[in-house]
């Protein structure tokens, strides 16, 4: 086979009928001699806009291929075609598909999700705990909050099967580069299991929280099949563990059920797939001596504007015929902090996404379809141990909730909401119609800025007169400013050394965003596959000793 890139396609002729003649003419070779035509990649050409295209590389047979390449010798775009390596099959060859089945995976979200999935593709029979509950339960108490605001602090917008990212963009696109498959691998399950075909080649793909509800049923089905367990509405409340030549190996978890019924779980490996909510997990580690450290991490708030403003301003055009437009912005602060577009979600809402009783967070998700008629991202500012104190290991913890209790407070409880123009001044908006702001969970006009330390309110700030010049509009007075969050990554970083082991604690793997090695739904999930493999490694290992 052959693979052939930078084969751009105006957006207004999009199909594959146009892609394979673009091919065949740029090739110089009979249409009907291209055959099993397949999209490796596709992704949004608009340097030149409003003249959008769309960039594909594409691979494909065809009839004496040896001449084709030949004839084409001078075009740096056409090469052999070389598959994605194939995750299971390397594995297979390696003989790691067996093993001990005492694997205990805390938490249910992208990274236990995707750990607990290869584990049990591995032979193995993981028990994947989490404290929130099911999907659809989940779904319906999340909506219970953001009408009612009656908040569950067990299962929430945070906690429950698929963690934080399933009420979120469900965005997969990554910095990672990963040459070993297991993007690739992150992709086709959640293909395999109800998410769009488009995801496999998207440059920057999404799943939306609409579909995503089917994948994660349809994979936690999968696992138990494979011989996997779940258990909902279990909190883990303790390691246990047992000195051997002079250092700690686990043995097992401590849990309490749904009914408060304490229970000792016995396992040889404990994965800590956490999230990075999951504070009152994070002092129990503490106390029990686990290595852990403070780690920077940014806040700020949500900023809210039409798409249509943000598709204009990116592609020059408002066209239903081209997706949601995005953006990613980057500055820094007059005191030289960084200042930054974080988890932007076109035609999204910004939701209410507090877990803890008096404390008010957000965050941004959009469906599939991203048709609302709001574009949203945080505009966040980067603080540290200089900030938040440098003693306790929490300390970062605790500068969290503090402003998470003044957002309750300004919002009794609802989301605070402040024009930006009105955030400058510092006084609330006293403008607003009832209309325009996209949430879920109910708004009420505050002093947001009043909410924030002045050093991020003055970032903030910043922050947008610079973006305004790279976006027409960004920072008009009427953008809405809603906040805050302070959940865009976790405050600690659970130690762990090359073979992705806690650095004390032997059989304890520390994963995912939470433990502080991830930043996403998809770093999180390879980081899961990366403990997977090391777990199947070491087992086999012990297996055959």
């Amino acid at each position: 086979m052959l693979q052939y890139s930078q084969c751009k396609i105006d957006y207004r002729k999009d199909t594959k009928e146009e892609l394979l003649r673009k091919v065949a003419k740029e090739l110089r070779i009979r249409e009907h001699d291209i055959k099993d035509l397949c999209i490796e990649k596709k992704s949004v050409d608009a340097r030149k806009k409003p003249e959008i295209y769309y960039n594909y590389t594409v691979s494909f047979s065809c009839e004496n291929e040896v001449q084709v390449l030949k004839k084409n010798r001078n075009n740096k775009n056409l090469k052999k075609y070389v598959p994605e390596p194939d995750l299971i099959k390397e594995l297979q060859a390696g003989n790691m598909m067996k093993g001990p089945k005492s694997v205990v995976v805390v938490g249910a979200g992208p990274a236990g999700l995707l750990c607990g999935y290869l584990l049990a593709k591995c032979g193995q029979k993981p028990l994947i705990l989490e404290r929130g509950g099911s999907l659809w339960e989940r779904v319906e108490k999340v909506d219970k909050f953001w009408k009612c605001g009656e908040l569950d602090s067990e299962t929430n917008v945070s906690f429950g099967e698929g963690g934080a990212g399933t009420f979120s963009d469900g965005k997969l696109n990554t910095g990672v580069k990963d040459k070993t498959g297991k993007k690739q691998f992150v992709l086709n399950t959640f293909v395999e299991h109800g998410a769009p075909e488009e995801i496999r080649y998207l440059s920057k793909p999404h799943i939306g929280t609409d579909r995503l509800r089917q994948v994660l049923v349809s994979m936690r089905e999968s696992i138990v099949e494979m011989g996997g367990n779940y258990e909902f509405h279990t909190k883990v409340t303790g390691l246990l563990y047992e000195d051997k030549e002079g250092k700690r190996h686990v043995t097992g978890v401590r849990i309490t059920t749904k009914d408060g019924e304490g229970k000792e779980i016995p396992c040889d490996a404990v994965v800590l797939a956490i999230g990075h909510s999951a504070r009152d997990t994070f002092e129990m580690l503490r106390d029990q001596g686990v290595d852990m450290e403070q780690k920077p991490f940014a806040v700020g708030v949500r900023v809210e504007h039409w798409q249509k403003k943000i598709n204009e301003s990116q592609y020059g055009v408002d066209d239903k015929r081209l997706p949601a437009a995005d953006y990613k912005l980057t500055g820094k602060t007059k005191d030289g902090r960084g200042v930054y577009s974080f988890c932007m979600c076109p035609g999204g809402y910004v939701v209410n996404a507090s877990s803890e009783p008096g404390m008010t967070v957000v965050n941004g998700m959009s469906d599939f379809a991203r048709d609302s008629e709001m574009a949203n991202s945080a505009i966040i500012v980067t603080v540290d141990s200089k900030d938040f104190g440098e003693e306790d290991v929490l300390a970062g913890v605790e500068f969290q909730r503090e402003l998470e209790k003044c957002a309750f407070e300004a919002g009794q409880g609802k989301i605070p909401a402040q024009r930006l123009g009105d955030f400058i001044k510092g006084v609330p908006t006293t403008d607003w119609d009832g209309k325009e702001i996209c949430t879920k969970g109910k708004i009420v006009m505050a002093n947001v800025k009043k909410i924030l330390p002045s050093y991020i309110s003055n970032g903030i700030m910043d922050g947008m007169e610079q973006f305004g010049k790279k976006i027409r509009g960004f920072d008009d007075a009427d953008t809405w400013i809603l906040g805050t969050e302070t959940r865009t990554s976790s405050p600690v970083r659970i130690l762990r050394d090359e073979s992705f082991e806690s650095t004390n604690i032997a059989g304890v793997y520390p994963c995912g965003e939470g433990a502080g090695y991830a930043g996403g739904i998809m770093s999180a999930a390879m980081d899961g596959l990366r403990v997977a493999i090391a777990i199947v490694s070491e087992r086999k290992e012990n297996y055959e000793k």
